[in-house]
Order: C-alpha cells, then sequence, then structure tokens
C-alpha cells in the first residue's frame, strides 16, 4: 500500500529517535506504524504543544489525518498558527492524542494506574497555502469527526477559507505507548482486604439530537443511523 502524501510504501515502522524513546516503561512504547494510525484515527482531540515568547504553551484542538500527514486548523489570527508561516523553518511542535481505556484499582494507593493509548509526535509544523491541499485538509478534518460528513455539508466559502488557517505535521519522529492488564501490586499487598482490578471505561454514540430549526423532510443521514 502506497502512502498518498508521498507515493511510496511506508515501513511497518516508525524509526525510534532520542525524543521518542520512553525513560520510563520502555517496555510499553511501540513504534507500529498501523498502531499509531488506529490510536489517531479513534481520537478527536489532540493537544498541540510549543514555545511562545520563551514559555510551553499546549492547546487542545481537532485534527485529521491523510496518510502520513496530521492536519490542524484554527483562526489565521492564533498566534500559533501565525508562527507557522513566518518562514520555511516552520513552528517546531510537540502532538500528544490519548485515549483512557480503563481504571486500575490497586490494593495500594501507590500502585493505582489507568489502561490507556497513546501517540506522541515530535516535528516541525508549517502553514499549509497550497489551494488543493487546504481543501484536503479541511476535508479530512470534517470526516475524521464523522466519517462521511465532509460530503454531506457545505464547503468553505471565501471568506471562511480565508479567516482559517491550517498546518501540517508530517508523521516521522512518532511513538506510540499502550498500558493494559490489572494491577501491579506488591507481594506482601496480596492478602490485603482490599478490591483491585480494572474498571474498563466505554465511549459511544447516543441517539443523535436533531437542530430545532432543521429543515422539514431532512432524515437521519445513513452514516449516522448505522452508529
Amino acid at each position: 500500500m502506497q502512502d498518498s502524501t508521498t507515493g511510496q510504501a511506508p515501513d511497518t515502522a516508525y524509526t525510534p529517535t532520542d525524543r521518542t524513546v520512553p525513560t520510563r516503561s520502555a517496555d510499553r512504547a511501540s513504534y507500529d506504524r498501523e498502531l499509531v494510525h488506529a490510536i489517531l484515527d479513534e481520537g478527536y482531540v489532540c493537544h498541540l504543544g510549543f514555545v511562545r515568547d520563551g514559555a510551553p504553551v499546549v492547546l487542545p484542538t481537532l485534527y485529521g489525518r491523510v496518510g502520513e500527514r496530521l492536519y490542524v486548523h484554527g483562526s489565521t489570527g492564533s498566534r500559533p498558527l501565525r508562527m507557522t508561516g513566518r518562514a520555511d523553518a516552520g513552528l517546531p511542535v510537540c502532538l500528544t492524542v490519548t485515549h483512557v481505556d480503563g481504571l486500575v484499582l490497586a490494593r495500594s494507593a501507590f500502585h493505582h494506574s489507568v489502561n490507556y493509548r497513546s501517540v506522541v509526535v515530535h516535528g516541525v509544523a508549517h502553514e499549509v497555502t497550497d489551494p488543493e491541499e487546504r481543501r484536503l485538509a479541511l476535508d479530512a478534518l470534517v470526516d475524521h469527526v464523522v466519517p462521511g460528513r465532509a460530503a454531506d455539508s457545505r464547503p468553505a466559502n471565501r471568506k471562511e477559507l480565508a479567516a482559517t488557517a491550517v498546518i501540517r505535521l508530517d508523521l516521522d519522529e512518532v511513538s506510540a505507548k499502550v498500558r493494559t492488564g490489572g494491577a501491579h501490586d506488591e507481594p506482601e499487598d496480596l492478602t490485603l482486604p482490599h478490591w483491585a482490578g480494572v474498571l474498563p471505561l466505554r465511549k459511544g454514540y447516543d441517539t443523535p439530537v436533531a437542530n430545532a430549526d432543521l429543515a422539514p423532510g431532512i432524515g437521519l443521514p445513513d452514516y449516522l443511523a448505522a452508529r
């Protein structure tokens, strides 16, 4: 299978770097490309970190993936998005996505934990200025929230496009980290009279609620009814 952004067949794993090899629980780290993509595709919100005026800033925002690229959008007045377009150098960033799958309850307070899947991406973000790539990115952002939605909504008009900035971050320096399983209590605590185990967490969809001003005759689209 080819990468749509480069036309080349990607390796099955990302190459570890000093920044993507964790110093703690390194056995939970993975560089498997399919795993990274699956974690990214299941999420909705990423956290985008960068340095502004010498201080760290982390912003939660929506994102979308197209092949080996992530796209993030925002207002053209947003400072981080303006910073990406100042020069060809772009803006060094760190982007993270995390899913919490379960609460791990141990016999001791110290060993309480969570089961999770996370991805960390290091790289340099660049402003997207090519009109075709911008359209591709904006469609990907909408379809990332609900697949099929981009084709079932009005595209951005000229005024809206002028107010929207899009940045691109290539998936190059990437790692995933996963924790599964139960509590890891100390041997001497195993006989304590406290319950231990995992409280699984579920993510799902409830019944869609139509807008009160929806035009008559518009039914629930198939891509929502199937959820």
